[in-house]
């Protein structure tokens, strides 16, 4: 463990010792990983950090290890950190998020500190029944509606994990001729909504953590995070969960309005 870290881990945390439990997950192409820390003699029993390397990449797994894939990389990270710096606090429990305890900076070194969310919402699911689908709706609904025509200072002008800005590699490889010929209009049209908002930016299921009820849910990484149109999480979000099948025999049950 990097002993500056270490330092300021127990210091943030007013602990005695710390330890490593567990790697949660490590991070896309050899960023770094997300840990679970047990701590001793502070009101936490554990946290959980975000240690990002920029100087350990690999090699992308689908080949775009490219300079503007790993510059829209590092952009996203410096994102999250200022998200949770600046922003994070106006979540309400209607649109939970991780409580933001501290970060530190050290070269191509980064380390965010957050609530270990575990302990209220322990589940990850793969696949979810309507009222589940739901849940996430309105958490999303809350979450535009709490940051509805903010500005995204130091966030991502253009939010999302998709768009074409960032993604030309990905646009070259559709093989849809005709949502490519429309790509550009579709992405315009997005982008000029008069209702813009912060969108999460990568509202997929992996993102959501739920109670163990599955009547609540948090929702965790913020690398996207920045100006757009809500529908844009609200389709990912879709996507992720439900085949194209289910969207289209749930579309009305979905129809729902929540109040911010």
């Amino acid at each position: 463990m990097n002993p500056d870290f270490k330092d300021y881990l127990l210091n943030v945390t007013d602990s005695s010792a710390c330890e490593e439990l567990e790697i949660i997950q490590s991070l896309w192409s050899g960023y770094g990983k997300i840990s679970r820390y047990n701590l001793q003699d502070s009101t936490l029993d554990t946290v959980v950090v975000k240690h990002i390397s920029l100087k350990h990449a690999n090699e992308h797994p689908r080949g775009w290890n490219t300079d503007h894939a790993h510059n829209r990389k590092v952009k996203s990270y410096e994102v999250e950190i200022l998200w949770y710096e600046q922003w994070n606090q106006h979540c309400k429990e209607s649109c939970r998020t991780a409580k933001f305890i501290g970060s530190l900076s050290q070269a191509a070194e980064q380390w965010i500190i957050m609530e270990d969310l575990d302990a209220q919402f322990p589940l990850r699911k793969q696949h979810l029944d309507l009222s589940e689908v739901k849940t996430c709706l309105h958490w999303l609904a809350n979450f535009h509606g709490t940051f509805m025509r903010k500005e995204p200072v130091g966030l991502w002008q253009i939010g999302t994990y998709w768009h074409l800005d960032t993604r030309p590699e990905e646009f070259e490889k559709i093989e849809h001729q005709e949502l490519k010929l429309k790509a550009h209009q579709i992405d315009e049209l997005l982008n000029s909504c008069t209702y813009q908002t912060i969108v999460h930016g990568d509202a997929k299921l992996a993102n959501f953590c739920f109670s163990k009820s599955g009547e609540n849910v948090a929702v965790v990484d913020f690398q996207y995070v920045g100006r757009g149109c809500g529908m844009k999480d609200v389709a990912y979000f879709l996507g992720s969960c439900l085949s194209s099948d289910e969207c289209e025999t749930y579309n009305e049950a979905l129809y729902i309005y929540s109040e911010p």
